[in-house]
């Protein structure tokens, strides 16, 4: 599996640069150009040829791989769907899709798969927790010995929207193949200051950066340092603490889409060298 550096030359702080290649467009040939273009030396996967990772045939895998092996990127992490489901589904819902998720990583040689806690429209967060921490832990448990982790995306109107149900949920389940990925913008968009309320708290299970940024007035995702999400104090604490991993571009600057936001290469640019100004001011550099 490809994993992120671990190190830099001395006094150098370097983290390695991905993004959601579908924001850019639905043919993963232009999303490796755009992405090398910006000087990423990986991508995440979340779907290719307007196709969910999930739902690839083996075929198409093996297309993807050559196609991202000839541009030169590695994949930093499958951007899948799983959890992004009501939670009264059955349990083996979910694991059965992990399977294509894991498989996808297999061939693709990604370290990470991105997971949700899912829905519970109409209850009350304690009315589903234990149902929820029974989800993630057999998800966890099917993850676990494949060299592969999982990280939960904080996400709106999900079980782990909040720093408090986010920690509950990772430490519940204690596994070693379950951690975090922290999203600025989401969490401004459920009313929490990320770096203020939530880092201390979470940074112990953070293992993985998606960077978008957005405003507590209306919700709206902008470009990392131009909103509320703290962004510059998350990535100093991050950079203080050791942290060597993905920083994942997720700008969402565009109209949604059906597999998730988008941006195009123009709006993707504009993320890029925003969060570039960031990584600046705080002394990383990105690759």
């Amino acid at each position: 599996m490809t994993e992120p550096s671990a190190t830099a030359p001395t006094g150098t702080v370097r983290w390695d640069l991905s993004g959601f290649g579908d924001e850019i467009d639905a043919d993963p040939r232009v999303q490796a150009a755009v992405m090398r273009a910006l000087g990423a030396s990986h991508i995440e996967v979340r779907s290719a040829w307007g196709t969910n990772i999930v739902d690839l045939s083996e075929e198409q895998l093996a297309e993807l791989k050559s196609v991202l092996d000839e541009a030169g990127l590695k994949v930093s992490a499958i951007a899948s769907p799983i959890g992004k489901v009501d939670v009264a589904l059955p349990v083996d819902h979910e694991v059965e899709r992990l399977g294509r998720a894991l498989r996808a990583a297999e061939v693709l040689g990604a370290p990470y798969i991105r997971i949700f806690s899912f829905y519970y429209e109409g209850k009350a967060p304690e009315e589903v927790r234990d149902a929820v921490i029974e989800r993630m832990t057999a998800l966890a448990r099917r993850a676990e010995g494949t060299g592969v982790t999982l990280v939960h995306e904080n996400e709106k109107d999900i079980f782990g929207d909040i720093p408090e149900r986010v920690h509950d949920l990772v430490t519940a389940v204690d596994s070693p193949a379950l951690k975090l990925a922290w999203d600025p913008a989401n969490f401004v968009q459920v009313g929490v200051k990320p770096f203020t309320q939530g880092y201390e708290l979470l940074r112990p299970h953070v293992a993985y950066l998606q960077v978008k940024d957005a405003l507590f007035a209306d919700g709206s995702v902008v470009p990392a340092g131009e909103g509320d999400g703290e962004v510059l104090a998350t990535v100093e604490a991050l950079r203080d603490s050791g942290y060597t991993g993905f920083a994942s571009l997720e700008p969402h600057l565009a109209e949604g889409f059906a597999l998730g936001g988008f941006s195009g290469p123009y709006a993707f640019g504009v993320a890029a060298r925003a969060f570039a100004k960031v990584l600046a001011s705080a002394g990383v550099e990105a690759n």
